[in-house]
C-alpha cells in the first residue's frame, strides 16, 4: 500500500474521488455514533448491580467502629471506605478524605479554597495580580475548564512519552512564583494514555517552586484501569515519593470509582499530608457535616480491599479491551500504511489520542460528524480549546458496542484519508 506522502497529483487526485464516493455511501446510513465522552457501557455498569443486594431496610449501617452510617459525622469518610481508597492511591489512610460522586468537584472545590482563602495561610489567588497554571498537552479539558472558569491564566507543558516535559516544568516552578499549580493525570492519561515513568515521578517530588503554595493536582483517575492483566503500567507513588523528598504538603492526589462501579453514583477520594489534610478539613467544616456515609459501607462492603477492586476491573477491562482493540487494528490497516496520522495503543485508561496532520484535525471532526459519528472537539485537549497544530482528536471507544465501534473507527479511518488527501492536494498547487 503506497502512502500518500509519495502519490502523485494524479495519484491524490484519483484516491480522492474513490474516497468521496466512499463517504457519501456511508452518510447514506448515517450511523449516529456519539464518541465524545469518556463514559462507561451500560454493560460496564450492569456489572456493580449487584452490589445494591447488599442493603436492604434489615441492614446494619454501622461501621466496624460502631459509627451510624445513617446519621450526620464522620466529616472525612468511614475508616473502612478511607482504607479503601488510600489502595487506590498508594498511601496511607491517615491521609485521604472521602468525598461525594466525583473527584472533579473535590479539584473545583480545591481551586475555589485556594482563589478565597489562599493554600495554608499564604495570599488568597484573587488577591493576587497574576495566578498560572502549567498544563501539560495534550490533556483533560475539564481541567482546563476549571481554571479558565477562575480567570487562572494556563501554560502549554507539552507532553513526552514519559510524561510531561519535566526540564520545562522545573524552569518554569523554581522561576515563577505566579505557578500555582500543574495538573496532571500521571497513569494512563488522558487522551494519551501515557503513564508517567518512575523518573518522572521522582522530579516531581523534588521540584523546589518559587511559590510556597505551588501544589502537584494529582488526578490518578485510572489507577486501576489497565487493560491487560499481564501487561500493565506501574505508577510510583507520588505521596511516597514526596515524603522520601521531603516535599509532603507539594501534592494533592484525587480519585474515584467513578469508572469502576457507578459513575454518578460512586466515591471519591483526596490524599495529601497531615498538614494540608487539617487545612482542608477546617474549610469543610463549614461546608458540609459529612458526605454519603451509607454510599461509602456499600461500596467497602462490595468491594472489599483492592484485590477485591482489580477482580472487579478484570471484567470491565474485558468489555471494554476489544474496542480498543478493533481501533488500532482498523487505523493500523487504514491509516498508518498512508503515513497520515500516528496514535499510541494505551494499555489502559478511557481514551485513544490520534494525532492527524497538521492543520486536519478541525476537518477531520466536522466530516465524522457530517457521516454520522460525533467526536470530542477538536482543540478540546488544550486550554482555551487551542491546538496549535490542529492535529489532535480524542477518540472515547468504551461506550458503544465492539460492532458499533467498529464501524465507528471504519468512518473515521475515510474521513482521516479524505481531509489528508484535500490537504495533501492543496500542498500540490
Amino acid at each position: 500500500m503506497k502512502s500518500y506522502l509519495e502519490m502523485s497529483r494524479e495519484e491524490l487526485t484519483a484516491e480522492r474521488q474513490a474516497l468521496e464516493a466512499e463517504f457519501a455511501e456511508i452518510k447514506t446510513f448515517s450511523p449516529d455514533l456519539n464518541l465524545t465522552r469518556g463514559k462507561p457501557s451500560p454493560k460496564q455498569l450492569d456489572l456493580s448491580m449487584d452490589m445494591y443486594d447488599m442493603i436492604s431496610s434489615k441492614s446494619i449501617l454501622r461501621t466496624q467502629a460502631g459509627t451510624d452510617c445513617r446519621n450526620y459525622g464522620s466529616l472525612d469518610g468511614i475508616d473502612e471506605a478511607k482504607r479503601l481508597m488510600a489502595g487506590f492511591m498508594d498511601c496511607d489512610e491517615d491521609q485521604v478524605i472521602v468525598h461525594g460522586n466525583a473527584s472533579l468537584s473535590i479539584m473545583y472545590d480545591t481551586i475555589a479554597r485556594a482563589m478565597l482563602h489562599g493554600v495554608l495561610g499564604s495570599v488568597p489567588w484573587c488577591r493576587l495580580d497574576k495566578v498560572k497554571f502549567l498544563c501539560p498537552v495534550p490533556g483533560y479539558d475539564r481541567h482546563f475548564a476549571i481554571t479558565q472558569y477562575f480567570g487562572i491564566e494556563m501554560v502549554n507543558i507539552p507532553m513526552t512519552k514519559t510524561g510531561p516535559d519535566m526540564d520545562l516544568v522545573e524552569q518554569l516552578v523554581s522561576q515563577d512564583a505566579s505557578v500555582k499549580g500543574i495538573w496532571c493525570v500521571p497513569k494512563y492519561s488522558n487522551p494519551q494514555g501515557i503513564t508517567y515513568s518512575d523518573e518522572t515521578v521522582r522530579r516531581f517530588a523534588a521540584l523546589k517552586p518559587a511559590a510556597e503554595d505551588f501544589r502537584i493536582y494529582w488526578d490518578n483517575a485510572y489507577a486501576v484501569h489497565d487493560l491487560y492483566e499481564d501487561d500493565r503500567d506501574e505508577l510510583l507513588s507520588i505521596m511516597k515519593e514526596c515524603e522520601k523528598a521531603g516535599s509532603q504538603d507539594m501534592v494533592y492526589e484525587f480519585c474515584s470509582t467513578s469508572k469502576v462501579t457507578f459513575s454518578g453514583a460512586g466515591i471519591s477520594a483526596m490524599g495529601m499530608s497531615k498538614k494540608n489534610r487539617d487545612d482542608m478539613l477546617k474549610q469543610m467544616s463549614v461546608q458540609t457535616i459529612g458526605h454519603d456515609k451509607i454510599k461509602q459501607w456499600t461500596h467497602t462492603r462490595y468491594l472489599k480491599d483492592m484485590d477485591g477492586v482489580r477482580a472487579h476491573m478484570a471484567k470491565h477491562a474485558a468489555i471494554i479491551r476489544p474496542k480498543f482493540e478493533v481501533v488500532d487494528r482498523i487505523f493500523s490497516e487504514e491509516i498508518a500504511p498512508r503515513g497520515i496520522g500516528t496514535w499510541i495503543r494505551p494499555k489502559g485508561g478511557y481514551f485513544i489520542c490520534f494525532e492527524a496532520m497538521e492543520g486536519c484535525a478541525k476537518a477531520i471532526v466536522a466530516k465524522a460528524k457530517e457521516a454520522g459519528v460525533e467526536l470530542t472537539a477538536a482543540g478540546a485537549p488544550f486550554p482555551y480549546r487551542i491546538d496549535p497544530k490542529d492535529a489532535t482528536i480524542r477518540i472515547a471507544p468504551t461506550f458503544p458496542d465492539t460492532e458499533e465501534m467498529e464501524q465507528a473507527a471504519k468512518v473515521f479511518a475515510c474521513c482521516v484519508r479524505l481531509v489528508s488527501v484535500e490537504k495533501l492536494l492543496m500542498k500540490t498547487l
